[in-house]
């Protein structure tokens, strides 16, 4: 299973930055600068999982977002290697404590979005797939979908958002409590010009595409773990998923927002396959 959130971006040097140091006065949580969500808050949130011989279990590769009974949205690196095989693949809904009294659906369909490059990975954009459950899950307080942001959305700098995820930090294991963070929507040229800093940039390779999003701020934001899962944000009155979280630097010494994948770019792409009316 790839994982594409804080692994080095190969055309602005190879190296990997070290974690910044995590004692401090709070407890240092695997979405960064995030504390424990309590049961329902996000109801949408899901658990990709994939089977591991060595522990004999289905684990947590990844997350996702449910967008109707039957559609989960996540990233298209997560499941890209196996596209063809969806039954290597389970999604859990419903759980903020990973592993805990586990209900797993099997996954029918997986679609990647046709521009989606598995040699460029996240990095070349269209980092979006749909995966069909085998039967579509039961609604209730602690599981419902989200709405996927119309094409129309506009997102205004510093709007607060949030992202939610199991993700491992570093050499951590992943939280096994759905970890939440508030996250900043970052402008596009700041956001291009932060992964352009530094000794490592070099060239004029446009980094930030025109289908990705950037939110957060140093010391905040997702984790190696967290790809896959929402971005979100309270708007008239009503959530929307504005984010697939795609990848990111793999620590925050310097303002590296996360990276997403712009919901509002595939909003059209979505509706050719799912139904979103319930």
């Amino acid at each position: 299973m790839l994982w594409l959130l804080f692994l080095p971006l190969p055309h602005l040097g190879g190296s990997v930055p070290m974690f910044p140091d995590p004692r401090s006065g709070t407890e240092w949580a695997h979405t960064v600068g995030g504390h424990s969500a309590p049961p329902g808050k996000w109801p949408w949130q899901v658990s990709l999982r994939t089977f591991s011989k060595e522990r004999d279990q289905w684990e947590h590769s990844c997350g996702g977002s449910l967008i109707h009974p039957q559609w989960v949205l996540t990233a298209a690196h997560c499941t890209a290697l196996d596209a063809s095989e969806p039954q290597t693949y389970r999604v859990q809904t419903g759980q903020v404590t990973l592993y805990h009294r586990d209900r797993l659906t099997m996954v029918a369909q997986i679609i990647l979005h046709p521009k989606f490059n598995l040699s460029l990975l996240a990095w070349g954009g269209a980092d979006v797939a749909l995966l069909k459950l085998e039967a579509p899950v039961t609604l209730s307080e602690l599981v419902h979908p989200v709405s996927p942001a119309p094409d129309s959305l506009m997102l205004l700098p510093g709007m607060k958002c949030w992202v939610t995820g199991w993700g491992t930090l570093g050499s951590l294991p992943p939280a096994h409590h759905l970890q939440e963070a508030e996250v900043p929507i970052v402008r596009t040229q700041a956001c291009e010009r932060a992964y352009h800093k530094g000794p490592s940039a070099h060239g004029q390779d446009t980094v930030i595409k025109a289908d990705m999003l950037c939110a957060g701020r140093k010391g905040q934001g997702s984790c190696q773990g967290d790809a896959g899962g929402p971005l979100v944000c309270y708007w008239l009155d009503t959530w929307l998923q504005v984010g697939v979280l795609s990848w990111g630097m793999a620590s925050r010494p310097r303002d590296y927002p996360d990276v997403s994948t712009r919901v509002m770019s595939y909003s059209s792409w979505i509706r050719q396959h799912v139904p979103l009316e319930l």
